[in-house]
């Protein structure tokens, strides 16, 4: 963790006499007009006045979330809601994707049975985070960039507005690998698309570009690509410029009415898929995906 400013990266690169790679130019670029508040090792917490902006940085992972992430995320959100100076933030990926889900490559906890132990991940560590966004009293907005996938999905529609660059896609994929809904999604779906279209993301695994996920309510806006980073940045410091109390309360009320049971859904969730990581279907999902081949599922 630190707080140094991103154009100091390019200063050392002057003193050293390297070049920066082109994919890390491109980001310092995209925040070159906010300050560094708090360096995580896989997530960035910038400000820029009373808007923050939360950068997902796993790139060389499409932002996949491992253990690291989880608690550098849980740590990020919750000291921007804190913050009673932030008034306003935003969420997006470093790299070419939002967030792919979870990192499927980094070893599952495990149970004393020896089982995965997705329970425990869920509720000590996604869960707060999903919560935490939905009770920050400031708006948030999920800038997505790139795929979100998985509870990367989830973590975007925990988001009050989520936006999307034109190359974007959003995917349920937990059906490919033999898994159900989490991290909220099973409520957070079907409250933006309702039943018919969150059964079929849900069951069939098929990409949701951007354009249809506009059409079908599941996000706000869709922006060209070139111009994505600065309309995001446009429109978090139109928040970050309005009547925090008034969004606290639209969101206290949106809550109240569409959220209301998420604690017993989350609870739901949890445990449903720790019934599906120790069933065989999971067990030939992972090898599938580690593999790269199409997975056999047998319905056990």
């Amino acid at each position: 963790m630190g707080d140094r400013a991103p154009h100091r990266l390019t200063q050392r690169a002057r003193v050293a006499g390297e070049r920066l790679p082109e994919s890390l130019l491109i980001r310092i670029a995209a925040v070159s007009d906010y300050e560094l508040a708090r360096q995580y090792d896989t997530v960035n917490l910038y400000r820029r006045g009373a808007a923050a902006k939360l950068e997902l940085n796993r790139p060389e992972r499409m932002n996949a979330w491992n253990t690291q992430f989880g608690l550098d995320l849980l740590g990020a959100v919750t000291s921007a809601g804190e913050d009673a100076e932030v008034r306003a933030l935003l969420i997006t990926g470093a790299g070419r994707a939002f967030s792919s889900g979870a990192d499927l490559t980094d070893g599952l906890e495990q149970t004393d049975a020896g089982d995965p132990d997705v329970y425990g991940v869920l509720t000590e560590r996604y869960h707060p985070i999903i919560v935490g966004i939905r009770q920050m009293p400031k708006p948030v907005v999920a800038a997505v960039n790139g795929p979100a996938a998985g509870v990367g999905l989830s973590l975007a529609l925990a988001c009050d507005l989520v936006i999307a660059a034109e190359s974007a896609y959003f995917l349920l994929a937990f059906v490919n690998i033999g898994l159900v809904p989490d991290g909220g999604s099973s409520l957070l779906v079907p409250s933006r698309v309702g039943f018919a279209r969150a059964a079929e993301m849900a069951m069939l695994g098929d990409r949701v570009g951007a354009s249809k996920a506009l059409d079908w309510g599941l996000i706000n806006q869709v922006w060209a690509d070139d111009e994505f980073a600065t309309r995001a940045d446009a429109l978090i410091s139109r928040l970050a410029d309005g009547p925090t109390r008034s969004y606290a309360g639209t969101k206290r009320q949106l809550n109240n009415w569409l959220y209301q049971q998420m604690d017993q859904q989350l609870e739901l969730e949890a445990r449903i898929q720790q019934e599906m990581a120790a069933a065989a279907d999971f067990a030939e999902g992972l090898t599938a995906f580690a593999q790269k081949r199409q997975p056999r599922f047998s319905g056990a």
